[in-house]
Parts: structure tokens; sequence; C-alpha cells
């Protein structure tokens, strides 16, 4: 089970809360490093407040190893050539390290915050990943751009605007999922799927697991190509007790807005919590976080949470997940080189499980 990380490396997760500083773009060479000297086989940059291309492009000149990703950078708020370009662009400044994470957003951002039309995301996220790929081919092999979708018609090669051949032209895509059919969009045309922290063991066994094989049996493919099921699980954990119940409380404040979000509500739905899902969304519209965090109780939060102190997280991650996933984003709070041999022992016990 491969282990990997977000940056900012080593930071708190707050809950709901703000974060307390926002990234500092001047420490990212530095985190970067340190994701390489610990062993993490990828360091991931989402995009919520920062252009995750242009910080990876930073971490890519400090690190030598350590596999460059986005988890995720939004698919529809740009064109496929595009994104197609960024990730062309950082595969030749890592040396081949760069994997290249999608994800859709809900259509109220599409439209209202990035001011584009808005589709349906499954058949869309499908278009746009073999359009992607389209161009990317047409690059390497330097052949014209012909490619044909019910969303895209791309037909225009022009020698000033198409990259040069790279020496490492495959770049693997991870498509974002919480439900079955998008599940099923990224065993079709991608290498992996990025699943939400809303998954759950009992979720990935019961809806994730069918909806790849089966369109995986279709390709033909079960066996021959790669696939990873990644996932960025819940993690409540800490160095004694009592920072271990501080932590499994600003958990459960991540959960209940999970738990709230109509779009997560597949997996709440399969393990029989559609009605606290829907009195969640009413609280969440009301902004009563701290009764929302309230109905989390603690069957619940387990279900969700892996918790437990350092020195037993990974073997608590090994039995979750052992077996069902690849991948793994982890880390804890590094302060000292204390802190730092602790999560470096973690990550290789990650990487030794089978």
């Amino acid at each position: 089970m491969r282990a990997e990380t977000l940056l900012p490396l080593g930071k708190l997760d707050p809950g709901l809360a703000q974060p307390q500083s926002p990234l500092e773009l001047a420490t990212v060479p530095s985190e970067a490093g340190q994701a390489d000297e610990l062993g993490y086989h990828a360091l991931l940059m989402e995009e919520t407040k920062d252009d995750p291309f242009a910080v990876l492009a930073l971490a890519a000149q400090a690190t030598q190893s350590v596999h460059l990703g986005t988890s995720v950078a939004i698919a529809f708020a740009r064109s496929p050539f595009v994104t197609a370009m960024s990730a062309w662009t950082l595969q030749k400044m890592s040396n081949g390290r760069f994997e290249l994470g999608l994800g859709s957003q809900v259509s109220a951002h599409i439209r209202r915050r990035f001011g584009m039309q808005a589709h349906p995301a499954g058949p869309w996220m499908r278009d746009y990943v073999r359009a992607v790929r389209a161009i990317w081919r047409s690059w390497q092999e330097q052949s014209p751009l012909e490619f044909a979708s019910e969303h895209y018609r791309l037909d225009l090669t022009v020698p000033l605007f198409t990259p040069a051949p790279i020496t490492h032209p495959h770049i693997p895509i991870q498509v974002a999922a919480v439900n079955p059919y998008m599940c099923g969009v990224a065993a079709e045309v991608a290498d992996g799927v990025r699943l939400h922290p809303v998954c759950s063991r009992r979720y990935i066994v019961d809806e994730v697991h069918p909806a790849i094989a089966a369109k995986r049996d279709m390709k033909g493919d079960t066996k021959a190509a790669p696939f990873d099921i990644c996932l960025k699980p819940l993690i409540a954990s800490g160095p004694d007790a009592a920072t271990l119940a501080k932590r499994m409380e600003v958990a459960r404040q991540r959960l209940a807005f999970y738990v709230s979000t109509p779009a997560y509500r597949l997996p709440f739905d399969n393990a029989g919590l559609g009605d606290l899902a829907r009195a969640m969304s009413q609280l969440s519209r009301a902004r009563k976080w701290q009764q929302m965090a309230a109905l989390v109780d603690d069957d619940v939060l387990h279900e969700w949470v892996v918790v437990a102190k350092y020195d037993d997280l990974a073997d608590a991650l090994i039995e979750r997940y052992g077996g069902i996933l690849h991948r793994l984003e982890i880390s804890i709070p590094v302060a000292t080189a204390h802190d730092q041999d602790v999560l470096s022992a973690i990550v290789r016990q990650l990487h030794s499980a089978d």
C-alpha cells in the first residue's frame, strides 16, 4: 500500500474552521524535499486557494524521486488543451514523475464560481479525459489532432502551439469519484480513481469495487493494466490519549459537514444513515455547526474515521483498508526530528503492506 501526502505537509486538519495560515509558497521546496526524505510515493496538491500546477512546479525543482500530482484539479474549469499543456510541462519539469488528478466539482461551482456551462458530470468527464489523451498523443506522435465527442471537437493543429515530444509521454490520470457511475468512468478511461473521504470501507466493498470491476471486465484489462484505487481517509491520531481525544472532535466536525452535503449522500445511504444526512442538511443550511457535530455518535465516527495513536496508526490503516486500496494519503504534524522519525516509520510500514 503506497503512502502519499498533501501539501502543506504536516499541518493539522482544522475541521470546519479556516486554516490558521495560508500555504507559504516559500516553504514549498523544503516541504517537498521532506516528502522525498520520508519515502512517500507521491506528494499531492489540491485546488482550493492556490494554483496546484504552479505549486507543483516549485516542488518539482526540489525533489528527485517522489511523484507529484494534483489532488485534484478541477477539470471543467479548464479546456482540455489548457490542462494537457499544464500536465505536459510538469511532466517535463519532474522528469516523468507527474500524475494528473481530475475532479468534476458540483454544477453550482462550475456555473457560479468558474462561469462555465454545466453538463452531467460523468459523460462530460469521460469525454474530457479522452480529449486530454488525444491531445497528448498528437503532440508525442507529431500527428494531426482529431478528436470529436459530444462535448468537444478538436482538430486544429498549428506548429507554433504544438509542444515537442517528451521522454516520458505516459502521464497517469486519476479521476475523483464518489458515486458508482463516476467510479466506472474512471475505470473506463483513467489509470486510477481518487475516492473522497466519505467512502467508507463498507461502501468501497459494496459499491466502488463492483462498479470498477464491471467496466474493467468490459474492457478486458482486469489483469493487464494497473488501476489504482486511492483514498484520503479521515484520520484522528496523536501521540497520546489527550491529543487523540481532541483530534477525534475535529474529525467529528469534518464528518458532520460531509454527512450534510447532498452530493455525498450515497455512502451514508449505503450505511442506513439517509435520515441523519437529511437532518444534517437542514442544520447546515441554518449554519448550526455545533449541533451537526453532536449528531455524529461514536459508532458513526468510527465507521468513517480511523482513530489511533501514532504508534498504532499504520496497523489500523492496514486493518481497515488492506486488500481494498492501493494508495492512501496520510500525514501527521512534524515539528521535531522525533515526529519525522515517527512519520517515516508509518510510511515504511504502509509501503510494506500487501
